[in-house]
């Protein structure tokens, strides 16, 4: 399976360019999305998670999000745990996902590729980016989050500088019209790819 890592910081717009892949009929699988619905669906990832974190975890068969988010918020090694749980059983859910897509390529939609040095899992990655100040209003305009907290947590990942090194295809992602046009294209190569890997 060619698979199509997409990344970008937050406020960069990496949703809308999933979606503008969906809207060409290209699989797309939201691991944020997927992470939080397999706290509650995997059993052996809730187990896991209460044992690290203890009952308060969950509350009933909800995960308690904003108690579990308190316990690892600038605890590194509260989240360094919280992550060696949770990325290995999105990885597999992942692996299994696409195996069932029935596309020349598949895309994972997913925030710490470089931070996390996983760019070796994929065949091709794309970096998705905008000027800082840009996806700060953005985010502040979804969210209502300060900017102070926005640049935290900008400043928390890795610049799109060092990301750029890394990429093997940008998309700056400022003109959504510019974007979409640049999306056909990506399209049209990695369908070019993925046939030519066959």
């Amino acid at each position: 399976m060619f698979i199509v890592g997409l990344t970008g910081g937050i406020g960069s717009g990496k949703s809308t360019i999933a979606s503008f892949f969906r809207e060409l009929g290209v699989p797309v699988y939201d691991s944020d999305a997927e992470a939080k619905a397999l706290m509650v669906s995997s059993e052996e990832l809730r187990e896991g998670i209460i044992q690290a974190f203890g009952k308060e975890s969950y509350e009933g068969q909800s995960l308690n999000k904003n108690w579990l988010s308190q316990q690892v918020f600038g605890n590194d090694e509260a989240l360094e745990k919280l992550n060696s749980l949770v990325h290995p059983a999105v990885r597999k859910h992942f692996l299994q996902w696409a195996e069932a897509q029935d596309y020349p390529f598949v895309i994972q939609e997913t925030a710490l590729i470089f931070e996390n040095q996983a760019q070796d899992k994929y065949d091709f990655t794309l970096l998705v980016y905008a000027p800082e100040e840009t996806r700060i209003q953005r985010v502040m305009s979804r969210s209502g989050w300060s900017r102070e907290k926005i640049a935290a947590r900008i400043s928390a990942q890795l610049s799109d500088e060092q990301k750029k090194e890394l990429a093997d295809q940008l998309l700056e992602n400022i003109d959504l019209e510019v974007s979409r046009a640049r999306v056909k294209q990506l399209h049209k190569y990695y369908l070019q790819q993925a046939t030519a890997t066959r």
